[in-house]
């Protein structure tokens, strides 16, 4: 196990919080008449009876992730969205105006938002050239105050995983809770973090069920810790954080999990066939490799083509802002038509 004592970590109002709690999480047992919540007896006016509140804690969802995690339901919480997980980590482990988080940049946007909404300090250590995580950068701005590590891997926006030896060296070294983001996953050949759980306390994973499993309407994001943490995260969470149709749809949408396997292989195939396709063009300066279900291309002019593509009604993103990112662009994978419709509109670029 780490070395880390996690407990020492969490805010001290957080562990005096008395969490609200329903008296139907309370209540364990048969019953037929539900009088407590102040719901509406005579039901909804949907097909889907909605007039019960769902679950607090998902568990039937939960037990269908760990079938397919491998992971008991107690080490899995259940987000509005990865942000959510997100936005709670700061809240349990950040006092706002004193600690401070790490972050690598060009990376996903949220954790900086997060950091600003909850008033806590970010310490930006870059990425190298190749993308790789700066070791002895990341080591060298650590403090006393430096509660979380963001890891994103493979990373958003560049596509690439972050080397597993420097991951695992950073969860070894850093007193605070490592964060791995692994939303994109599932198109890599990287395997997951999600057995080192055992190994590490100060390790939280995120997944998410918007990207593989095309639920990104459902809003439906995983946290897979300690049983310690996710303690914690369930009674700082709203009791109701997710709909009671996210939890049917996504029970629904689990049961599918050959067709979402064979949806993985496809987004797979045109990622490698949309990157031999694109060296055509002399404009696209270089190619990233990619392990997630997007491209990063650096372009001769960015913003002119990204309004390129914008006038033929595709839109990309325009990631020049990004460090490391001068004139880059980050193209999704889609459809076989909707490649050929992109890489047609980029024939007719001048």
């Amino acid at each position: 196990m780490g070395s880390v004592n996690v407990e020492s970590l969490i805010r001290q109002n957080i562990k005096n919080l008395a969490p609200y709690s329903s008296a139907r999480s309370e209540f364990r047992g048969n019953a037929e008449i539900f009088l407590d919540a102040n719901e509406n007896s005579y039901g909804s006016p949907l097909e889907v009876n909605y007039s019960r509140y769902p679950d607090p804690l998902q568990w039937k969802l939960k037990q269908e992730i760990s079938k397919i995690k491998g992971l008991p339901p107690q080490n899995i919480f259940i987000g509005n969205g990865s942000d959510e997980v997100i936005d709670i980590a700061f809240r349990i482990f950040c006092e706002p105006s004193k600690d401070n988080i790490i972050i690598c940049p060009p990376t996903y946007g949220m954790y900086k938002v997060c950091a600003n909404i909850n008033d806590v300090g970010v310490k930006e250590v870059l990425l190298t050239c190749d993308f790789q995580l700066d070791i002895e950068g990341i080591l060298s701005v650590i403090d006393n105050r430096t509660k979380l590590l963001f890891l994103c891997s493979p990373n958003n926006p560049t596509g690439n995983n972050l080397r597993r030896d420097d991951i695992e060296y950073l969860i070894k070294n850093f007193k605070g809770i490592v964060v791995i983001d692994e939303a994109y996953i599932n198109f890599s050949s990287q395997k997951p973090f999600l057995q080192e759980l055992t190994k590490y306390e100060n390790l939280i994973i995120m997944h998410t069920l918007s990207k593989a499993w095309g639920l990104a309407g459902l809003r439906l994001g995983l946290g897979f810790a300690s049983e310690l943490i996710i303690d914690y995260f369930n009674k700082v969470k709203p009791p109701y954080n997710i709909n009671g149709s996210s939890q049917l749809l996504g029970l629904q949408a689990l049961e599918k999990i050959n067709e979402v396997n064979n949806n993985i292989k496809t987004i797979v195939s045109q990622r490698n066939f949309l990157e031999q396709e694109l060296k055509q063009f002399d404009f696209i300066k270089k190619i990233y490799p990619s392990d997630a279900n997007f491209i990063l291309l650096k372009v001769s002019d960015a913003g002119k083509l990204y309004q390129h593509l914008l006038m033929n009604r595709i839109i990309v993103r325009n990631r020049s802002s990004e460090p490391l990112c001068e004139n880059c662009i980050r193209v999704t994978i889609g459809t076989q038509s909707e490649n050929e419709k992109l890489l047609n509109s980029l024939k007719n670029y001048e």
